[in-house]
């Protein structure tokens, strides 16, 4: 059995389970090695259409090749040129805030690695090909909300990234890219665990760190609080001051007031929970617009369980039926409120998938209704606020949506983009488990995003 002095000696990391021991102290250092560059955004809200959406249907249509287009027509959108697929109704008449990406491209076709690509900006070091050696690990890059919080702690209380509705996990698989890799627990990010739509749904859904909740850190607050009264000279001395100031952080993070209000959803009126859509999608993209008035810097907002838009099978149906009208009115309303709120200029959004779909339609073997497949060669990533100028189309793809003709951009692109959008340049050094500098990011900044 510990005394009190010892318990005290072994400091925050085991007290509260969030490995706060020295944490301020290690933070001022790390950020000294992220130089600060000119910060365009407050928030980025990445709209993450898990398992690839299929670019030709939503924003890269090819009427002219009949054996690519697939069932939807294309529609015109407020830009003129520009257009979009025909389900894509709100995006389309919105087009005038948006920057359209049609030439973004990778080499990777596989689920796993290429989340790790678009939730991380870098390029998830090989362990093996099988999906078990491509899951989640500490030997990850950090995803987009944990570098922040490693180079610039936020002091408000809040966390630096969160994620909306649940992770990405499939039975006992877990898909990379989704916390704080070899930086550590302690700036992993708070994910969401409940549906935003159910009648119920409350705070509680939220996890901290695996295996520890809300009410669990209060009692182990009241412990502290005893344990320092009676430990006055400890308290008084400067090493105490210094614990009390980094549970002071720990337990503001974990309880914050800010916190638990961005997410009461319920508070809404029933007009703006009908305008993003009274469904998943819709109301994470709510919760999204929630988190950034509440200032979070990193919110990732799913599209849906981890393959939700792997539309291999039923892809038509499954688009028209679900996928596509959700995600075009949650999107839509997102920025509408932005704009009405005056808070579009200091967020950034992402609409963006893994990969794309292929150009071809057909079905799997044993399957009878065609679907679209894995295509990393040439897909769309949709960008708006934060600086971005809007009613833009950059890139294009070939006849058939396969290649792009011009400049390629990649995952690691967006992920320099987010970063120097937050103001922390992509060449600032991190440490991995062993104290070697890594470089944050490989891509390069879409600057053709605000010309």
């Amino acid at each position: 059995m510990f005394h009190r002095r010892e318990m005290l000696q072994i400091g925050c990391s085991s007290f509260f389970g969030v490995g706060l021991t020295g944490l301020l102290e290690q933070q001022a250092a790390m950020a000294a090695t992220g130089a600060s560059v000119a910060q365009k955004a407050k928030s980025v809200v990445l709209v993450f259409l898990t398992g690839g959406g299929s670019h030709i249907d939503m924003f890269d249509p090819k009427p002219d090749s009949p054996e690519v287009k697939g069932e939807f027509d294309p529609i015109q959108t407020r830009v003129p040129g520009l257009e979009f697929g025909e389900l894509m109704t709100g995006l389309a008449d919105r087009a005038n805030l948006l920057s359209v990406v049609r030439s973004m491209a990778h080499a990777d076709n596989r689920h796993l690695s290429g989340t790790h690509n678009t939730l991380t900006g870098s390029i998830q070091k090989f362990r093996g090909d099988s999906n078990q050696d491509k899951s989640l690990n500490r030997g990850d890059a950090p995803c987009y909300g944990s570098a922040v919080d490693y180079l610039r702690p936020a002091a408000d209380g809040l966390p630096s990234h969160v994620t909306l509705p649940h992770p990405l996990i499939e039975g006992t698989l877990v898909w990379p890219g989704q916390h704080s890799g070899f930086l550590g627990t302690q700036f992993d990010p708070f994910v969401l665990k409940d549906d935003p739509n159910k009648e119920d749904f409350k705070v509680n859904g939220l996890s901290l760190i695996e295996g520890l909740d809300t009410d669990r850190v209060k009692k182990r607050r009241a412990l502290l609080d005893q344990t320092f009264q009676s430990e006055q000279t400890l308290a008084e001395s400067e090493s105490g001051r210094r614990l009390s100031s980094q549970f002071e952080t720990a337990y503001s993070m974990l309880t914050s007031g800010r916190l638990k209000k961005a997410f009461r959803i319920n508070e809404e009126s029933d007009e703006t929970r009908e305008r993003y859509g009274r469904n998943r999608l819709g109301q994470t993209l709510l919760l999204a617009r929630r988190m950034v008035e509440a200032e979070v810097p990193v919110i990732q907002c799913n599209m849906g369980i981890v393959q939700s838009w792997d539309t291999h099978v039923q892809h038509f149906p499954r688009l028209k039926n679900d996928l596509l009208p959700q995600t075009d009115a949650g999107v839509s309303a997102l920025l509408d409120d932005l704009v009405d709120r005056g808070l579009l200029d200091q967020t950034l959004v992402i609409a963006v998938g893994e990969f794309g779909r292929t150009p071809t339609i057909s079905p799997l073997a044993g399957q009878t209704v065609p679907g679209r497949h894995h295509w990393a060669h040439g897909y769309t990533a949709v960008f708006a606020g934060g600086g971005v100028r809007g009613g833009q189309l950059i890139g294009k793809t070939d006849a058939t949506g396969s290649y792009p003709v011009t400049v390629p951009w990649t995952p690691s692109d967006i992920g320099a983009t987010v970063y120097r959008s937050l103001g922390i340049d992509p060449d600032s050094n991190i440490h991995d488990r062993l104290g070697r500098p890594v470089r944050l990011n490989q891509g390069k900044v879409m600057d053709v995003l605000y010309s």
